[in-house]
Formats: C-alpha cells, structure tokens, sequence
C-alpha cells in the first residue's frame, strides 16, 4: 500500500550575499508503507537532512532547467532509498518549486 508523506517547503538562499536570490521547493514523498504514528511515524528530521544535504549540492543554474529539476527529483530518489530504505520511498513529487533571483 502506498501513502504520500507531505513536508514542510524547503526554503535555501541561493549563495546570495545580499540574500535577494533563494529557493523555495515544496517535496511530498511517496512511499510504499503505509504512514505510521509513534514509534512507526517516519523520522521527519532525518528525511529533512537528507534533502538538504541534496539541494545544498545543487547548482542554481542547473535548477533553471526543466533537465535540472528532473536530476533534482532523482538525485533525491537515489539518497532517500539509499540512507533510508526502511522509508520505502518510491517517488518525489515537487509541490512548489520557486526561484527568486
């Protein structure tokens, strides 16, 4: 049974000094396990870090294109199942995806 975890929008600045340029992408999970609760519920701070750790290693440039994004979502993927597999997850779908320059 597949659930869809929905999380927080991830806000970066995009090494702007004068912090004018940033990022705002909106990620919902898509997992092969049902959500639990307590004990069971996904440990949200770990999915968190995972993410950040990808989206801080992108490129802004890269992020423009439509090639880009599709990395993104795969290079999400890919470290999502590799340092979580418990978490079942199966696909990343972006909700929100913003660049303000």
């Amino acid at each position: 049974m597949q659930s869809t975890l929905h999380l927080e929008a991830f806000v970066l600045n995009l090494a702007d000094p004068g912090q004018r340029s940033y990022l705002r992408v909106g990620i919902d999970l898509g997992l092969g396990r049902e959500l639990g609760k307590g004990e069971n519920a996904p440990p949200i701070a770990q999915l968190r870090d995972t993410i950040l750790g990808v989206l801080g290693e992108s490129r802004v440039e890269d992020l423009l294109t439509e090639k880009g994004k599709i990395k993104l979502k795969e290079d999400l993927l890919h470290a999502l199942q590799q340092r979580m597999p418990e978490q079942a997850v199966e696909e990343v779908y972006f909700t929100e995806f913003l660049i303000q320059r």
